[in-house]
């Protein structure tokens, strides 16, 4: 039929454009929805660009903070404090920069003692005070480049290696106050030989660890004398403190060089007198700060240049203050007080001569005493032993006298020669 033929092809083209229809919307949404890649590697598997032999080693684990120990990652300090701890502990979080390991019991420092990995890069303070540490070894602060401050005070050491401080970063304060050993440890060099030694061997190691040194705290040592080359080693030095010692005297070239000093503690020490080697090195720093409290000063004629100084120097603080110890007539009399007519030698020794000559005179008495008892006890012996030597000294004079009248009677003078009598 003429009418069917007509709709066939009609209804033909309407199924095609249906067709391309659905296959425009099923390409629009294949491109609109995310493709997976047909060859994606498993993912536990490494990148195909990098292989699994030559990954990267994974970074160093970061040391967590210690059992006994406080830790503030935000203040960067680590606080290990009156925890009785014997050796210094293994793992420390390299963030630290302020390091506390007081009052515990670290007898000793071995060499290495602070190395580890990764290194405390950060750490600039390290307080070792009250550890009761006996003996530093050498290279106990290996590894410790950006070390500044560091303190030992309070601990008995008798044993401080000269390389005890070559390892560390270029140090700006070193606190050793109260250091000394007790006088009866065995092996005990004294602190002056041992301060000595490590100064030198620092200021001469390839880092120069304390030619940087601003602040040495010495105090309550019974140093009896100062290394002689103190300024040339330190030449950096602004603080030194010095007070409650035993010094006599400064010694001539202690102080030489340290032009840049700026406060000198030498209270509670033996000083009698300044000579003018001292004097002369400390006009050179010009903004020194000196304090002399507290030392028997002995206002006698050798004290005449010094009080020349005190009277013009604006170095010395509290001046007014400081007194005679010795002589007695003068104790207790201010410095800046005295007149050329007061400063004379007296003969008399001071007290701590007059007690010498008290303790001898005692001694011989006592030797005295004991010689008489020994006497006493054998008065017999010694009795008998005088009658003999009396009776031989009687005949030997006897011999003597016969012999002389023989001598002097020329009737006797043929008997002498002719018969035996």
């Amino acid at each position: 039929m003429p009418g069917g033929r007509a709709r066939g092809p009609a209804a033909g083209a309407g199924r095609l454009r249906l067709a391309r229809l659905a296959l425009l919307l099923l390409g629009w949404a294949s491109a609109s929805s995310p493709a997976a890649p047909a060859s994606a590697p498993p993912a536990s598997a490494p990148p195909p660009s990098v292989p699994a032999a030559a990954s990267a080693p994974p970074p160093p684990r970061a040391a967590r903070c210690p059992a006994p120990c406080e830790c503030s990652e935000a203040a960067r300090t680590v606080k290990c404090v009156n925890r009785n701890l014997t050796e210094v502990p293994a793992e420390l979080p390299a963030y630290v920069r302020t390091l506390f390991l007081t009052g515990n019991r670290l007898a000793e420092l071995p060499a290495g003692a602070f190395a580890r990995r990764p290194p405390l890069a950060e750490l600039a303070a390290l307080n070792l005070s009250a550890n009761r540490l006996g003996a530093v070894r050498a290279g106990a602060f290996e590894r410790l480049p950006g070390l500044r401050q560091l303190d030992l005070s309070h601990n008995p050491l008798a044993d401080l290696s000269p390389l005890a401080f070559a390892g560390p970063g270029p140090l700006e304060e070193l606190l050793l106050s109260h250091v000394a050993a007790p006088p009866d440890a065995r092996h005990n060099r004294s602190l002056e030989r041992m301060l000595a030694e490590a100064l030198r061997a620092a200021a001469g190691a390839p880092g120069r660890a304390l030619r940087g040194l601003r602040r040495l705290e010495l105090a309550g040592n019974r140093l009896l004398h100062l290394p002689r080359d103190l300024g040339a080693l330190l030449p950096g030095l602004r603080h030194l403190d010095l007070r409650n010692n035993s010094l006599v005297s400064l010694g001539a070239g202690a102080l030489r060089n340290l032009s840049l000093l700026e406060s000198l503690h030498l209270e509670d020490n033996a000083l009698k007198v300044l000579h003018n080697a001292t004097l002369a090195e400390l006009r050179a720093p010009p903004r020194l700060a000196l304090f002399l409290d507290d030392n028997p000063w002995v206002c006698d004629c050798h004290m005449a240049d010094m009080l020349a100084w005190l009277r013009e120097t604006d170095a010395v603080r509290a001046k007014a203050r400081l007194a005679c110890a010795f002589p007695e007539k003068l104790r207790d009399r201010r410095l800046l007080e005295l007149g050329s007519a007061d400063l004379d030698c007296d003969p008399v020794p001071p007290p701590s001569l007059q007690t010498s000559y008290v303790f001898l005179g005692i001694v011989l008495a006592l030797i005295g005493a004991i010689f008489l008892l020994v006497l006493y006890l054998n008065r017999k012996g010694i009795k008998k032993w005088l009658h003999n030597i009396r009776d031989a000294c009687r005949d030997h004079m006897e011999g003597y006298h016969y012999r002389y009248e023989v001598s002097a009677d020329p009737r006797l003078t043929h008997l002498g020669s002719n018969s035996d009598v």
